[in-house]
């Protein structure tokens, strides 16, 4: 390779981007990959993180090795998982599912799980998975009724976003507060500079 390596984000996800914006990192390319994202039957929360990852990573792959200009591409993809014990929440698209999803985590504990993988241009396939803990206060009606009418919830793990309204709903967090928005930027830049990629390279430039 000559010159700076380039990265691709298997994601579409705006939080994802900012994140990695924020630590300097601008991908080269966004592959949005579509997987299916159904739990298999006993699958943990941990796990199905870690192998969605995988999966969009390897989608994403597939589309970069046909592309000259990015076959010695880094490929970048996580997936995250808020669950409630071995409860698996989805990533809320209808009203109901958002409600459910809060009555759920109101006034207790969940764990929020990012599964980060990383496809060096040699090929390597390289892992991380990041937990956090998270609780929330006993959510009033009105609390749920106007978080729910926010529409904040849509597309989202477990039904809400910590870094909008949400984050007035959290009372404790013991981890990673990047993992709760869907990249956790400790592991994920370490991970990055560890296998080569010029993670300060952006901030030469920074303001």
């Amino acid at each position: 390779m000559t010159g700076r390596p380039k990265l691709v984000l298997a994601s579409g996800s705006p939080r994802r981007l900012a994140l990695l914006n924020q630590a300097g990192i601008e991908p080269d390319q966004l592959l949005p990959t579509a997987v299916d994202e159904t739990p298999r039957k006993g699958e943990r929360p941990r796990v199905l993180a870690l192998r969605l990852a995988s999966e969009k990573a390897e989608a994403a792959l597939d589309t970069v090795r046909k592309d000259d200009a990015l076959r010695e591409a880094f490929v970048l993809a996580a997936d995250t998982v808020v669950a409630v014990g071995r409860r698996i929440l989805p990533k809320a698209e209808l009203i109901d599912e958002a409600a459910q999803c809060l009555r759920l985590l109101s006034g207790r504990s969940h764990r929020v799980y990012t599964g980060v993988c990383l496809v060096t241009p040699a090929g390597a396939f390289r892992r991380r998975l990041v937990e956090t803990r998270v609780r929330f206060k006993r959510l009033s009606r009105e609390d749920l009724e106007a978080y729910l009418a926010s529409g904040e919830w849509r597309g989202k793990a477990g039904g809400y976003a910590v870094q909008g309204l949400a984050g007035t709903f959290v009372i404790k967090i013991v981890g990673s507060y990047t993992n709760i928005v869907g990249l956790p930027l400790y592991e994920t830049v370490t991970l990055l500079a560890g296998e080569g990629y010029p993670v300060h390279f952006g901030w030469l430039n920074a303001t």
